[in-house]
């Protein structure tokens, strides 16, 4: 059992940038391959990024590459994304995902614990 607490959402202008952090408890975290997501309302659920077990991988959808970074740090069991030159249509809310089967996806029914979200709103 793996429980996810997503921070650093918040209001920020057009070009401005925030840094997401979801804190992971339990020993396993550092096994589990982990992923961001979000929605904005009334939009369809989108993967955002993921990032491998040990770091060494990560997706990222075509709409944020190149803007976006996760990345972790397994020694406080934390994801992070920073987001910069964030745009109006990044407006969601964010969710962070825990993958524990070890394939490397995109695919939101391969992410097993979530967390509560944490919403980003960029001004424009």
């Amino acid at each position: 059992q793996v429980q996810l607490v997503e921070s650093g959402g918040g209001l920020v202008q057009a070009g401005g940038s925030l840094r997401l952090s979801c804190a992971a408890s339990g020993r396993t975290f550092s096994s589990y391959n982990m992923g961001w997501f979000r929605q904005a309302p009334g939009k369809e659920f989108d993967f955002v990024s993921a990032i491998r077990w040990s770091g060494g991988s990560t997706y990222y959808a075509d709409s944020v590459k190149g803007r976006f970074t996760i990345s972790r740090d397994n020694a406080k069991n934390t994801v992070y994304l920073q987001m910069n030159s964030l745009k109006p249509e990044d407006t969601a809310v964010y969710y962070c995902a825990a993958n524990p089967t070890g394939i490397m996806t995109t695919n939101r029914n391969m992410f097993r614990y979530w967390g509560q979200g944490t919403q980003v709103t960029v001004s424009s």
